[in-house]
């Protein structure tokens, strides 16, 4: 069984989702690692809403299909604790803030050519967001790691994923080779001709294959626009790299609606503001379109992520329940720790790159860990240390 814990009651559940995720969407920086990793730190450490394991069944789930995994996450934090309307309120509560920092900043982009600088706030941002993605790998990797072959599965996965493997490969890998290790007897038992074991059925039926089909260059519309983010947002997996791909074959190569520069550009964007880097839709959709162009790519990117939650979500207690899917899920949630592991490496090479960044990191550590300040509130000292810190060296 799923464990789960039970949440303080409450009549605005509704509400209480709404205000966390609006908050955490203007401060979630550092991609999708980061946002799970305040996502665990706000509503299993000091919410309670959730159990560590269900969290990480949660997280494993939204590993296995399509889609932006924090912002799914937040779906599936928001239906666990408010229902249908939850799932809408909390991934919708995300995505919204991004969204309409994102918009102000393609404003900047299509009016004056340039972007504000913000460079400044990431200086201090950055390390912070080591320090809170470190704590969370060792919380959920301490209620991960159930035996000793899981520890083994998750440093392989670090470790493949820092020599340049694939998120997919290493993800069904190893949920793959943790369903054959944990059910060895019973597949021993079936080669020696014992009662045959099924395989749970989705596994005995083909995957869908996804094919984009080869057009000419079209003229813009905002109904083609729609259309592709929704086919984008259907069959992606991985980060904003895989995003940048999807990108870059729709809509310079099939459509011929964007420059390859004005896509770094949207995926520089993407990267650097809070909530989920899907949002790089929304700079798209703004420049080709305006603001009816920005809230159509937005909603047809992240549109079938609430669809596969919806679907998904009442269906991860069953999988808990079975041996075979459960064993599953276990080595989905290890494979996932390992690549955070391994993001962790790049962002922190990427962030601690002097005395003063290494000190806010380990300031931040230590005020999470020991004082269990509010990562919110540690992210936002980590940006205006950055900022006084470079107003002084200009002096």
């Amino acid at each position: 069984m799923t464990d789960t814990i039970t949440p303080p009651p409450t009549d605005r559940p509704l509400r209480e989702v709404a205000a966390s995720f609006i908050r955490l969407g203007f401060t979630a920086f550092g991609g999708p690692a980061a946002h799970i990793a305040m996502f665990q730190e706000e509503f299993v450490k000091r919410r309670k809403w959730l159990s560590e394991q269900h969290f990480l069944d949660l997280l494993g789930a939204t590993n296995l299909i399509p889609g932006p995994n924090s912002t799914e996450m937040a779906m599936h934090i928001g239906m666990l604790r408010a229902g249908w309307l939850g799932l809408i309120v909390g991934g919708a509560a995300f995505i919204l803030p991004a969204a309409l920092l994102v918009g102000i900043l393609s404003w900047f982009y299509v009016t004056y050519s340039a972007l504000p600088a913000v460079g400044w706030l990431l200086y201090g941002i950055k390390p912070v967001v080591v320090a809170v993605i470190v704590q969370a790998i060792y919380s959920l990797g301490m209620k991960a790691a159930k035996s000793w072959f899981y520890v083994a599965l998750g440093a392989a996965v670090f470790a493949l994923a820092l020599l340049g493997i694939g998120e997919i490969p290493l993800l069904f890998g190893g949920a793959l080779l943790a369903m054959l290790v944990m059910n060895a007897r019973k597949l021993l038992t079936l080669a020696r001709g014992g009662t045959p074991i099924m395989l749970p059925l989705f596994l005995q039926q083909p995957a869908a294959q996804a094919a984009v089909t080869a057009a000419m260059l079209v003229p813009f519309s905002l109904g083609e626009l729609f259309l592709t983010f929704v086919k984008i947002g259907g069959v992606i997996y991985g980060s904003g790299y895989v995003l940048l791909a999807f990108l870059e074959t729709e809509f310079v190569q099939r459509l011929g609606w964007l420059t390859n520069q004005q896509l770094l550009d949207a995926v520089a964007i993407g990267q650097f503001t809070p909530g989920p880097v899907f949002t790089t839709a929304t700079f798209v959709g703004y420049v080709l379109g305006g603001v009816p162009g920005a809230a159509l790519a937005t909603l047809g990117i992240f549109l079938p992520g609430f669809i596969f939650v919806a679907i998904i979500h009442p269906l991860v207690p069953r999988i808990r329940q079975s041996s075979w899917l459960s064993a599953l899920l276990d080595g989905v949630n290890m494979a996932a720790i390992g690549l955070m592991a391994a993001v962790t490496v790049q962002i922190a090479q990427a962030a601690l790159v002097d005395g003063v960044t290494i000190a806010l990191a380990i300031a931040a550590a230590v005020l999470l860990i020991r004082f269990k300040i509010n990562s919110t509130w540690l992210i936002i000292g980590g940006g205006m240390v950055g900022v006084m810190y470079q107003v002084l060296m200009m002096r």
